[in-house]
């Protein structure tokens, strides 16, 4: 596999099934008793525990969204479009399938193989403008991708989207395992619709990596003074301690601008990509952390406390809005009372704000049953599902001196008519002839590069091959998945007819097509044509 042994993915679908059942037996319970639904989150269902890693991918508009999907998948995909004004309206959940199609969002609703029934709140204005595309991709195999609406700037921020946009971003992020805030290194600015986004990601700042995008376009100064002005108003919006890390790279498949900072775009890139490629493993994780956050919150502490304090008969009304006004001072009590940490109390003014609507006559008090099972789950077992986490099978790494190539391997399939790595059809009665090399006519010219290059024993070493390569400005990923195609053999080197191969694809790929997922036969080097041949066979 590309992204995680078999091995591994047993051990993470093991610890997800005993999670399941953890949470239908502990917490679920505690749960329906104490309305938790009305007051955070609804319910997980079988679909939020088996579904893959998701990435949620949000920005301004124009600040390279859907570009930086296609970039992950090299593929295009139903319904995207690029271009400087607001061009993705909707939601758009990418996810794997056999063939491609789009599901709208009212029917995807009531799919229970999908992660999004509890959607349905968010009303018609919403729905209609979520859909899910459903694509044969090998990425897709292994994590679903989330694309946004552009956050709106100052100056559209008098429109009306119809729906509660800073809550579906919250619906989201609570249960996505990424979330890439993409920012354009060209126009910085921060909106009220933006501020309000910033407002539904606190508490998930573990999940957030922030993005300064499209920095080959700007020069070393101006990308200093950007990068710094972000920073600063990064830390305006989110108060907490910790800084966070803003990625600077240039995500798409096409040659990058030459700049001083080249380097680093690169390297800052390949910690991106790293670390999206380890989300498969780490979903696990993911959903154990989750769910320790929601059986810690105190939210049945608070209802059994507002029921205890409610007049039996009389002045019920009056009684209700006193308590909710001393909402703060309760949350201090039961924190002092009950040894409660702070950080494990909801927002106060949200809270507040939900039980305007609710009925305190029909709150329960605590439970001790319920309590002792809660208390088992947090002390017991969770503590026995750690070891199987830790236990997992460390990732394999790539080849030393090679560009990485584990996230690749993951580009468009072969079927556009105008593909020049497509294989040739067969003629009608009579055999495919591949005798012909479609490399060989321009094989002199790749030649004098090869020989220029001072190979060893007829063999050009990663390292020497690396340099030449990344004097072509294409991304590091594209360069990698252009090496696994060429190094036929696999032994690390590249022969004359393996660099040929090589340099052939670059061409096509700097003329704007699409690089085959697996080389085709017709690409093969004549040379490599029975090994390959045999080893399919074997």
């Amino acid at each position: 596999m590309l992204w995680s042994t078999p091995k591994a993915m047993g051990d993470v679908n093991m610890v997800t099934e005993e999670l399941k059942n953890l949470y239908y037996k502990r917490l679920l319970p505690i749960e329906k008793y104490y309305s938790f639904h009305h007051f955070h989150s609804p319910s997980y269902e079988d679909a939020d525990f088996g579904n893959k890693p998701m990435v949620l991918v949000m920005g301004q508009y124009s600040t390279g969204k859907t570009t930086f999907i296609r970039y992950l998948i090299e593929q295009d995909f139903l319904g995207s479009r690029v271009g400087p004004e607001p061009t993705t309206d909707c939601f758009t959940a990418l996810m794997y399938g056999e063939a491609e199609g789009i599901i709208p969002g009212n029917a995807l609703t009531m799919d229970p193989k999908k992660p999004f029934r509890n959607l349905d709140p968010f009303g018609n204005s919403f729905l209609n403008r979520f859909q899910c595309v459903q694509m044969p991709n090998r990425v897709l195999e292994s994590i679903s991708i989330i694309d946004t609406p552009g956050i709106l700037t100052a100056a559209k921020r008098k429109l009306s989207r119809g729906y509660d946009f800073p809550a579906v971003l919250r619906w989201f992020a609570e249960r996505v395992d990424r979330i890439i805030l993409l920012f354009d290194a060209h126009k910085l600015e921060f909106s009220d619709e933006l501020t309000r986004a910033f407002g539904a990601l606190c508490g998930y700042e573990d999940k957030l990596r922030v993005v300064l995008n499209k920095a080959d376009r700007v020069d070393s100064q101006q990308l200093m003074r950007v990068y710094g002005a972000l920073m600063w108003s990064l830390g305006k919006v989110f108060r907490t301690p910790e800084i966070l890390r803003v990625y600077i790279g240039s995500f798409w498949s096409e040659p990058r601008q030459t700049c001083d900072h080249y380097q680093l775009i690169e390297l800052e890139e390949e910690d991106l990509l790293a670390d999206i490629r380890n989300l498969p493993r780490n979903a696990a994780v993911r959903k154990l952390n989750d769910l320790v956050k929601r059986a810690r919150l105190a939210h049945a502490h608070i209802i059994s406390y507002l029921k205890q304090e409610m007049p039996t008969i009389f002045c019920k009304e009056s009684k209700k809005h006193n308590l909710i006004y001393q909402l703060p001072v309760i949350f201090n009590k039961i924190q002092q009372q009950h040894r409660v940490p702070a950080g494990d109390f909801p927002d106060c003014t949200k809270m507040q704000e939900k039980l305007l609507s609710q009925d305190f006559s029909k709150f329960k008090r605590l439970k001790p049953s319920l309590m002792t099972s809660l208390d088992k789950l947090l002390t017991t077992d969770i503590a026995n599902l750690v070891p199987l986490l830790q236990n997992q099978e460390p990732r394999k790494k790539s080849l030393p001196g090679v560009l990485d190539g584990e996230f690749l391997g993951t580009f468009r399939p072969d079927h556009y008519r105008r593909h020049p790595f497509k294989e040739p059809p067969k003629d009608e009665g009579s055999e495919a002839d591949f005798d012909e090399w479609v490399v060989e006519k321009h094989k002199p010219k790749y030649d004098e590069i090869f020989y220029n290059l001072s190979p060893n024993a007829g063999k050009l070493s990663g390292t020497k091959v690396k340099e030449w390569m990344t004097k072509t400005l294409l991304p590091n990923s594209v360069l990698a998945h252009i090496w696994r195609l060429s190094d036929v053999d696999g032994d690390g080197m590249l022969d004359n007819e393996e660099f040929a191969l090589a340099v052939h694809l670059i061409e096509g790929k700097l003329e704007g097509h699409w690089l085959p997922r697996e080389l085709p036969p017709h690409l093969v080097p004549p040379s490599k044509r029975l090994s390959t041949a045999s080893d399919a066979s074997a």
